[in-house]
């Protein structure tokens, strides 16, 4: 597990995704698509949890946009797995506003996506212990905050501050959504944590607030 409990393999590809994106702002049109290719499993997993199975068009929308402003960005490769998440959660909200539904967790989900590794803690090795269907069986439980936490921190691979800054909250708010998610995911499954309380409600859908 990396420092600071990143994700070993989004830590390893950090370093060659700011790189990338380096030279495709600078015109490179196969850097763009290293960048596409880094990026592109969690924001599709992460935008699957919202839209379900617009997810595609959705986040062919947002690379729209994140190539059209890609000049704008400023920043490393963590920074900018942050900032296309940004988007593409802006593209999802609005198709979700266009379509009056509220977002929902697909049935089906990559496995090489949920398999990517969380941050270092018990609960998150629950979550990745577990088959991609129950996975998303029990993230639909979640409150929508929750859910939004646990999918950017293990889908997408973001870090704390940088999931707070996709959801437009304070870290702290996001650290305690993303514990509690993770514990109640690790209570359903009956391993670490699952005797501990949880002070908020039951269950609820993943388009519902806390």
């Amino acid at each position: 597990m990396g420092q600071g409990g990143e994700p070993r393999r989004v830590q390893a590809y950090d370093g060659e995704l700011g790189a990338a994106v380096a030279r495709a702002q600078d015109g490179d049109e196969t850097a763009f698509a290293v960048a596409y290719r880094i990026v592109q499993p969690g924001l599709l997993g992460y935008l699957r949890g919202l839209v379900g199975e617009d997810a595609e068009d959705v986040a062919s929308d947002a690379w729209l946009e994140i190539a059209r402003d890609l000049g704008r960005f400023k920043g490393d490769g963590a920074g900018f797995r942050g900032w296309t998440a940004t988007i593409a959660r802006h593209r999802a909200l609005d198709h979700l506003r266009r379509q009056r539904v509220r977002p929902r967790t697909a049935a089906v989900l990559e496995q090489d996506v949920l398999d990517l590794p969380g941050p270092h803690s018990t609960h998150d090795q629950a979550l990745e212990s577990i088959s991609t269907q129950r996975a998303l069986e029990l993230v639909r439980t979640l409150p929508r905050d929750q859910a939004e936490a646990v999918l950017l921190r293990v889908v997408v691979g973001l870090d704390g501050p940088s999931v707070a800054r996709v959801l437009g909250k304070r870290p702290g708010a996001v650290r305690t959504a993303a514990y509690r998610g993770l514990k109640r995911l690790a209570r359903q499954l009956g391993g670490p944590g699952a005797d501990e309380g949880v002070t908020d409600g039951g269950p609820r859908t993943l388009g519902e607030s806390k």
